[in-house]
């Protein structure tokens, strides 16, 4: 059965228009509906040398393959007209109300799943906006008691026990409810929504050495490791807790089917490196199909035609597979 899915446009004077643009070029299993300003888009489509039918989107529209060079398309007005590259608080409200109109079209199920452009938060609070992030946001908007942000790269999958925020708060945010729970969110949406039975989940240190047996710190010994045992010991296939500095060596990858990591960058620098061109973003724990984009807005080369579309485009090919490979919510 074919299904459709959603697409956010993100921050105006960004890539996001560009992105959703060059997907439209592409054949899809799924049909897409983008979300933006026409005028934007039609303006962007001819600096960008592409030809895009921007087709007015109708509720009653059966669900269809995407043919390339035509995009089903849902008016969100701009606050104020938009320059590449120049931000305007102005317009942050714009950014959300395609988040909202996103969630609204998947939780009535007229959409099997979202696929977000990249956002400028920093804009977004400048507007007097608290937001830190999509997850975050999604999680509330959704009602969704945990979340968890997994990125992925290939077969290489990476969540976070902690997100945003500055690395000194890191250590008092890593306590054994939050952790059980994140781990659980992770095992389902594994088995729901990538198809594995009993998910290996490799599970990294907080400190260098994963704490030297508490020498270098006491997380590990205090927190990390009880919960992990306690996993263990009801059925979870987890590993852990090992140090981060050769969890990702190929006989480690090789054992893993996903890696649990403490804080942002000591998970991401990794997965990054090894495939930035092909990351995705994934929220797991949502009662909707979420991927995203794994870079920012790229002001410097919006419009310009030297954007990489290729995070955008798998990020489509994982909204399709989750959406009909899984078993279950989660």
């Amino acid at each position: 059965m074919t299904i459709k899915l959603v697409l956010t446009s993100g921050e105006p004077a960004g890539i996001g228009s560009d992105l959703v643009l060059a997907a439209a070029m592409k054949t899809w299993d799924a049909g897409l509906v983008a979300l933006g300003d026409r005028a934007l888009f039609a303006s962007r489509a001819v600096e960008l040398g592409m030809q895009v039918e921007l087709v007015p989107y109708s509720s009653s529209d059966a669900p269809s393959p995407h043919r390339p060079g035509t995009l089903p398309f849902i008016h969100i007005p701009l606050n104020n007209p938009c320059r590449p590259g120049q931000l305007d608080p102005a317009n942050a409200s714009y950014v959300m109300a395609q988040l909202d109109m996103a969630v609204s079209l998947c939780q009535a199920g007229e959409c099997a799943g979202m696929i977000t452009a990249p956002v400028h938060k920093a804009v977004i609070n400048d507007a007097g906006i608290a937001f830190s992030g999509h997850t975050e946001y999604l999680a509330a908007t959704t009602g969704a008691e945990k979340v968890v942000m997994m990125l992925t790269a290939g077969d290489l999958r990476v969540a976070l026990a902690t997100t945003h925020l500055p690395l000194r708060a890191v250590p008092d945010a890593i306590d054994s409810a939050s952790l059980t729970e994140t781990l659980c969110v992770m095992n389902n949406a594994l088995q729901t929504r990538f198809g594995l039975k009993t998910p290996r989940i490799t599970v990294l240190g907080l400190n260098p050495h994963a704490g030297e047996s508490g020498h270098l710190g006491w997380e590990e010994k205090e927190v990390i490791s009880p919960v992990c045992d306690r996993l263990r010991a009801e059925g979870m296939n987890i590993t852990g807790p090992i140090p981060a500095d050769s969890a990702f060596i190929p006989a480690m990858r090789a054992e893993s089917d996903a890696y649990l990591a403490m804080y942002h960058d000591q998970g991401l620098a990794v997965l990054k490196a090894l495939g930035f061109r092909e990351a995705v973003n994934v929220t797991l724990g949502l009662p909707i199909v979420r991927t995203s984009v794994d870079h920012g807005t790229a002001l410097d080369l919006a419009a310009s035609g030297n954007a990489d579309a290729s995070s955008m485009l798998h990020a489509i090919e994982a909204a399709i597979s989750l959406s009909t490979h899984s078993t279950s919510h989660p």
